[in-house]
């Protein structure tokens, strides 16, 4: 049946030669049957032992040792157990002494490496192989090759070394011993795709294995491996064939980077608040919080970014695993109890004064310009700027828009709003309403005594931030016809109260929408943890927009991995570091603010937030931010001063203690900064600024000690690189867009001014105090009635509501600014605004988180709690914003009044332009893949109707981003607990980009001028 058994006994060579080219023939053709009959007759052994024989021949006969290599290599890809048979043989050792012996021969050695691969297959096998001293061996064969015969042996000699390398954890840990990394180096420059493969695999298992493999080397060898792998990197940062190698050897490069814990005392936070009641300000261990850090973050070595979720407020990808959806029918349904008693709702009805008024203005005029006159006549004035309407603005329906504003015609009675901003200059004197003015300031002040009166801790004295300090600079902006008159104080700043003086009377044409005077009456009302002394000049000066649009950034080619190997360089190379602290929040003595070529650091104003900065090398400094009070977590929210800089040189800076997977600075984000000079000039703009921008994984980890006993939390580092546009100027710098406490209670105050009273109703009440003591604002905002007839009332008083909140999270800045616009929208002139105020009641919490603002947190209120996460049970003391806004949505359901729309503003870190996250029965069921009886499941499809209509008319909304899933996870959110207690259809979560918009009339192509 098979020539074996002659094979076997037979001592002819010509015998031999014949069995083996019957057998070759028989098994190259056909199918793979006749090679699983030849093994079940016992061929693997048979020709095992042939190696064994014509092996132990001096010299080895090559002539019947290459075919019968050849049928070897055939037979044992088919057989399961080979490699037990090989060991059994013994053949492992007699294989590889051929090889060693033919590594002057290419012919010979690549038989044997087709059989030693075959072999590595084998756990077992490849295991003895790995200790037997394959790996040394097959470094020697990569090497000698000229490229004449590098397409025949490397191919084989990579690919049986990574089969060893799957096969054997020892293998690897002697790979590193014996020139790992040249090896890798010899793969890379001989530029082969196929190479190239081989090498990702044999990169990707060291990945694997690397904790194990770094526990063989040294210091110094890790060292060495570093340098290696770091050079093979930015040799081959401008082959984009070779980025697949690249790209794995980055990530190794990054585990090899020893863990280190963040340069800080203590990552909770630097400020404490101590909690009302019994509450006490612990580390988080367990809830949210805890779960957070032990369950997402439980491996901090893990590169396997995919897996973490990014816990944001509705932060969640499309993709998001279908488990968290709630499939429960009966809590889909579900309409709890109240979480208070009944008789408490009674104090939320002086919240709807708009339901009892009786409109006695309507009939008599207003004494109040009389009584303002004679108040105000002593007064000096100072300039202040009218909201303009939306009709004053560029709009992108602005045709028909401009066109209804013609066919309704003026209104003879209204206020002039269609002035823009950018028309107002120091020439034009006269433009803005002296009475205005003079009432403007009446009140701030009046505001800023009654705030004495109530607490007189509560007022305290302010200082502007220092200005430029060149004294040339200050007398050609201040006093130009005498400069020899202006002698700055040491320091180079003014004294405060003359800077103020001279800015508002040589610059009062240039202030953009807000009364300097007016916005320090209102800071000065501010209680802070802190105790801020200082106003930063952007908010106290204001800014307007840029009078261009910019493209998003285009992110430079191989960022990343430049920033990755500039972090590898300073482990290596350890003298190039500087390592000065230059400014702590935590030890101040412990800095070295002022230093010769140092820039100079401060955030303890309103929102600011920077905890530390260490100067890294001349123009670089790594920064870490501040986490939310009562916290240890929650860094992302920056916002800083920084002065004493060279113009025209890059400094790069180095946020290391950021917490999110991705951002949206990885796809065209830039940082705001805001220059004062530019600012006197005539040029207050926040600016997108910064290059080589990029959002990345680093080497440092959350400790124990550092923690409060939670450990595994790992971090990222936002890395951008700056060039200021003046020198010894004063530069800010921000995550986005800053929009303060202060600079929302001094813009109500200006809305509430300048609206035209006879057609809005405008009641501001505060909602209540908040945990620091601060007021949170309730606006109403609806039309007045026509008249006093009981048919105009009836229709005033049976308007549905629409109640909108903004800010709940502090770092999401941008929330504020959809919300200022919503606001200044509503009480304006526009046809549009007015149709809106007749029809609804308009309730607005335009900040519900004002202690986190005003502290610069990133998400949490002073409980160290996130607000949005606390709508199920809240507590009265701990989050009294959340349970009285919860408390006034209760009575207006009471009262049979509950909400047509609720939205709640917040900003998305992630996610380009603008979507709604809203909540369907339906939806959520489906997606979770469960059967629906559309019978018995009925569900009105209205919650889809505002976000189609937004799609149609608003530029920035993309109606493919909303989402109306219910999550477990969500369910004590604003949106999720409005929709199930209050029974609101349209709740929803508006979500808006920090970066821009990716479609439509907002997207600017790159190459935009």
């Amino acid at each position: 049946k098979f020539g074996v058994f002659p094979f076997q006994s037979s001592c002819d060579k010509d015998v031999t030669l014949n069995i083996l080219s019957v057998l070759t023939d028989l098994l190259s053709l056909g199918t793979g049957r006749r090679i699983h009959y030849v093994i079940s007759k016992g061929g693997s052994e048979t020709l095992l032992q042939a190696l064994a024989a014509a092996a132990r021949t001096d010299p080895p006969d090559h002539s019947i040792l290459l075919p019968l290599l050849r049928l070897l290599a055939r037979v044992g890809q088919r057989d399961r157990k080979f490699g037990l048979k090989v060991q059994k043989a013994e053949a492992t050792d007699i294989i590889l002494s051929l090889a060693r012996r033919n590594l002057g021969h290419h012919l010979h050695l690549t038989h044997c490496l087709w059989v030693l691969r075959v072999c590595a297959s084998n756990v077992t096998t490849g295991t003895t192989l790995g200790i037997n001293g394959a790996m040394e061996l097959l470094f020697k064969v990569i090497t000698p090759y000229s490229k004449r015969h590098v397409r025949t042996v490397s191919p084989s000699a990579l690919a049986l070394i990574h089969l060893i390398l799957l096969t054997t954890v020892k293998a690897c840990s002697r790979a590193s011993s014996v020139g790992y990394p040249s090896f890798l180096g010899h793969i890379i420059q001989s530029g082969s795709i196929i190479h190239v493969a081989i090498s990702v695999s044999l990169l990707v298992f060291m990945l694997s294995r690397l904790k194990l493999t770094l526990g063989c080397l040294t210091a110094l060898q890790l060292c060495c491996l570093l340098e290696v792998l770091r050079c093979i990197s930015h040799d081959c940062l401008s082959c984009k064939n070779l980025d697949p190698i690249i790209t794995t050897v980055t990530q190794i490069l990054r585990k090899c980077y020893p863990k280190e814990s963040l340069p800080v005392v203590t990552v909770r936070s630097s400020y404490f608040f101590p909690l009302p009641g019994n509450a006490k300000a612990e580390p988080p261990c367990e809830g949210s919080e805890g779960k957070w850090l032990k369950g997402e973050f439980t491996d901090y070595e893990s590169d396997g970014e995919e897996a973490e979720k990014d816990l944001d407020n509705e932060d969640v990808e499309s993709k998001e695993e279908d488990y968290d959806l709630e499939t429960d029918v009966n809590k889909l349904r579900s309409r709890p109890m109240l979480d208070r008693p009944e008789e408490e709702l009674g104090q939320y009805e002086a919240m709807c004064p708009e339901l009892s008024h009786n409109f006695q203005e309507l009939e008599s005029e207003s004494e109040e310009d009389k009584s303002l006159e004679d108040r105000t006549e002593n007064l000096c004035s100072t300039p202040f700027h009218f909201i303009p309407s939306a009709t004053s603005v560029k709009h992108p329906n602005h045709r028909w828009r401009n066109q209804s504003v013609t066919e309704m015609g003026p209104d003879p009675e209204e206020k002039d709003f269609k002035v823009p901003l950018q028309s107002w200059t120091k020439k034009e004197k006269c433009r803005w309403d002296l009475t205005d003015e003079k009432r403007n300031i009446v009140e701030a002040v009046q505001d800023a005594d009654s705030c004495e009166e109530e607490d007189p801790a509560r007022s305290h004295m302010l200082t502007l931030r220092p200005l430029p300090k060149e004294a040339a600079w200050y007398k050609k902006m201040f006093y130009p016809e005498c400069e020899a008159s202006i002698n700055p104080s040491p320091g180079g700043k003014l004294e405060s109260s003359d800077t103020v003086r001279n800015l508002l009377e040589k610059h009062q044409g240039d202030i953009s929408f807000q009364s300097p005077c007016f916005y320090v009456a209102r800071a000065k009302c501010v209680k802070s943890i802190p105790d801020y002394k200082d106003l930063a000049f952007p908010d106290f000066w204001g800014h307007q927009p840029p009078p261009y649009s910019k493209p998003m950034l285009e992110r430079k080619y191989g960022v990343q991995r430049d920033k990755v190997l500039d972090d590898v360089r300073r482990l290596i190379q350890p003298s190039d570091v500087i390592g000065r602290t230059v400014f702590d929040l935590d030890e101040p003595s412990h800095s070295s603010p002022g230093a010769p070529g140092c820039l100079t650091f401060f955030s303890k104003f309103e929102s600011g937030n920077l905890r530390k900065a260490i100067q890294v090398r001349e123009f670089e400094y790594d920064l870490i931010t501040n986490a939310d009070i009562n916290s240890n977590q929650h860094h992302q929210w920056f916002y800083f001063e920084v002065c004493d800089m060279k113009s025209a040189v890059p400094y790069r800076f180095n946020i290391i203690n950021c917490e999110k997977f991705n951002s949206q600075f990885n796809y065209g984000m830039q940082p705001v900064m805001y220059s004062v000079k530019e600012a006197l000039q005539g040029r207050p703009h926040w600016l997108r600024a910064g290059h080589d921008i990029c959002y990345y994984k680093n080497h440092y980890h959350c400790s124990a000690a550092a923690g409060g006993g939670i450990r595994g939390k790992c971090y990222y580092t936002l890395t951008f690189s700056i060039k200021f546009p003046h020198k010894d100027d004063v530069c800010y710098l921000a995550y986005h867009y800053p929009y303060t406490y202060s600079t929302m209670m001094s813009h109500l105050d200006m809305l509430e001014q300048n609206r035209n009273p006879r057609k809005v109703y405008w009641r501001q009440q505060t909602l209540c105090q908040t945990l620091g003591g601060n007021p949170c604002p309730l606006l109403t905002i609806t039309a007045m009635p026509d008249s006093k007839k009981r048919e105009d009332l009836e229709q005033f008083y049976n308007r549905p509501y629409v109640f909108l909140m903004a800010r709940v999270h502090p770092g999401e800045s941008n929330a504020s600014w959809v919300m200022k616009g919503t606001l200044e929208f509503l009480v304006s002139s526009d046809p549009i605004a007015d149709l809106l105020r007749k029809c609804f009641i308009f309730k607005i919490v335009p900040m519900l988180n004002p202690d986190g603002v005003i502290n610069g947190n990133h998400r949490c209120s002073l409980s160290g709690d996130d607000l949005n996460r606390q709508w199920l049970t809240p507590s009265s003391q701990l989050h009294p914003t959340i349970y009285h806004a919860k408390g006034l949505l209760y009575y207006l359901r009471s009262i049979g009044r509950a909400p047509l729309v609720f939205c709640d503003y917040h900003g998305h870190s992630q996610k380009k332009n603008v979507f709604l996250y809203g909540c369907s029965i339906k939806e959520t069921l489906w997606q979770a893949g469960c059967v629906v009886d559309t019978a018995v499941i009925t569900e009105d499809v209205g919650y889809r109707t505002l976000p189609k209509i937004l799609d149609k008319v608003a530029p920035a909304f993309v109606m493919n981003s909303c989402s109306f899933l219910v999550e477990k996870s969500r369910e004590s959110t604003a949106r999720v607990v409005v929709w199930k207690e209050m029974g609101v259809l349209r709740s929803y979560t508006m979500e808006s980009t920090y970066c821009g918009c990716s479609h439509g009339l907002y997207k600017v192509s790159k190459s935009f001028k």
